[in-house]
């Protein structure tokens, strides 16, 4: 098992002399916006596709789904590989299959070709997310570090926000095949500029360690089975033979990981990093607040078609109004982080979530635009207060020849936050609904549930409140930074 020596924790270095920050951030932004919009961009295409490939919506589901599962099983190990190879190398290939990726998408002949190349960019998606934290603490100062990441925060809430509306447009003009299509020429011209701009920098330096390759399947197994099971729980039954299956394997195989990162000299997950309070406690807050996020972000639409009756139309417009403050306050978040260190703001951040969700559940289906508008703009204020100083917090305490495994564990912590959130929310919801309308599901919702749904509703966002409740004192209990040496233990 590889222990973290005393040369790990030696001053940081900080910004690379000779680098545009700036310029680096703008093409490290490309590689996150494209893996980003496309967690978004395709959701709206799914009923087109699934007209044009003739399938069912059991078979359509897998083109996001496979997507997200394959992001999220594979960030650690790419974040790990990372620390081997360089951050520039994983990224650039990341860059390449994500872009190979997406045109496969777009030539797709059917469903299974589809999903099968969803499952490669979705590799490619992994290797960006892995490495775009540390790319970014790398080039900045330890003093503009929270800046640099509050812009990161503010790209992921572009991307989010563009999807559907940029999604629907390329659909409305050409076809569905162009909201892949779009992504090869500019991963092609990030690769080339990225390449030039970094080779020979700090995103080159390498380690003479060997990769894992049987932790990293085991972790892979484990990760996808668990998540696979919490997606589709409800739908095949809690106790039904395939949930069971699943998380038997799931069980197994992290036992077999844990079992094997104990026993290889540079495991794949570094035990060690999580003996540091200011990395540990930041992650397990991130979690916890992307599952109280993706409450909102999953239930709010159906709480808006439904009880309150608005277009499809309308309802976007609502749910662009947290990730609107999520791009204007992300960066001041990252800018206050540099002054104030990340225990303040992200203990408000995740209270003010709280605050929202709460206020969420006290809505009756009633209202006019304002008193919901108001509640979704504390959803964004809270969640960009929170997300810029929260990563600062976990990249700075590691040791830079470490970043790429804390990048990895940044971005894993939020795709599993969003899927949990996902996953926890429906299970919560449908079961209530089932029960209080004796038997049926939301398919066949009517104004005269109105009630049933409404309590439902609420069970689901109070238990989203009571995520990002934990997630606060998780946040306060992390403690104040040595804001002396910031990067004190950085490198």
């Amino acid at each position: 098992m590889s222990i973290l020596s005393d040369k790990d924790f030696s001053m940081d270095k900080g910004a690379e002399p000779g680098l545009n920050k700036w310029l680096v951030f703008m093409l490290v932004a490309g590689g996150i916006f494209m893996s980003t919009l496309d967690s978004s961009i395709v959701n709206i295409a799914l009923p087109t596709i699934m007209a044009d490939f003739s399938v069912t919506l059991s078979t359509v589901e897998w083109v996001p789904m496979i997507y997200l599962l394959t992001i999220s099983s594979l960030l650690l190990s790419f974040g790990r590989l990372s620390d081997i190879k360089g951050r520039r190398w994983v990224y650039t290939w990341g860059l390449v299959i994500f872009s190979t990726g997406s045109l496969c998408c777009a030539l797709a002949r059917n469903a299974a070709w589809l999903i099968s190349a969803r499952a490669f960019q979705g590799i490619g998606a992994a290797m960006i997310m892995a490495c775009t934290p540390a790319l970014v603490v790398d080039t900045f100062p330890a003093s503009e570090r929270g800046k640099g990441l509050g812009m990161v925060g503010t790209v992921v809430a572009a991307g989010l926000t563009t999807g559907p509306p940029l999604g629907g447009l390329l659909i409305d003009l050409f076809s569905w095949r162009f909201i892949f299509f779009i992504n090869v020429p500019i991963g092609i011209l990030t690769v080339y500029f990225i390449t030039k701009l970094l080779k020979g920098s700090q995103a080159d330096s390498t380690a003479e360690e060997s990769f894992d390759w049987p932790g990293a399947g085991l972790l892979m197994l484990s990760l996808s089975c668990f998540l696979l099971a919490l997606s589709h729980g409800y739908d095949w039954g809690y106790l039904s033979y395939q949930t069971l299956s699943l998380l038997v394997v799931s069980a197994l195989a992290t036992a077999a990981f844990i079992r094997t990162e104990t026993r290889v000299p540079h495991p794949v997950v570094e035990p060690s990093l999580f003996s540091i309070r200011l990395f540990t406690l930041p992650i397990l807050s991130g979690v916890t607040l992307f599952i109280s996020l993706f409450t909102v972000v999953f239930l709010m639409p159906f709480y808006l078609m439904y009880p309150c009756g608005y277009a499809v139309d309308k309802v976007g417009l609502f749910m662009v109004v947290p990730f609107i403050f999520l791009f204007f306050i992300a960066p001041v978040s990252g800018f206050l982080y540099d002054r104030l260190g990340s225990r303040i703001l992200c203990t408000i951040g995740m209270s003010i979530l709280a605050t929202a969700l709460f206020a969420l559940s006290c809505l009756s289906g009633r209202e006019g635009a304002f008193p919901i508008v108001w509640r979704l703009a504390l959803v964004g204020l809270g969640a960009a207060l929170f997300l810029p100083p929260n990563s600062s917090a976990a990249m700075t305490a590691v040791p830079q020849r470490r970043r790429g495994i804390a990048s990895g564990t940044v971005a894993a912590a939020r795709n599993l936050g969003m899927v949990m959130g996902v996953a926890l929310t429906g299970a919560i919801f449908n079961t209530t609904f089932h029960v209080l309308s004796g038997g049926l599901s939301l398919t066949a919702y009517r104004p005269e549930l109105s009630s049933v749904f409404m309590s439902s509703f609420r069970y689901a966002i109070v238990a989203g409140g009571f995520f990002a409740a934990v997630g606060a004192i998780l946040a306060f209990f992390r403690g104040p930074e040595n804001r002396v040496g910031a990067g004190s233990r950085a490198d």
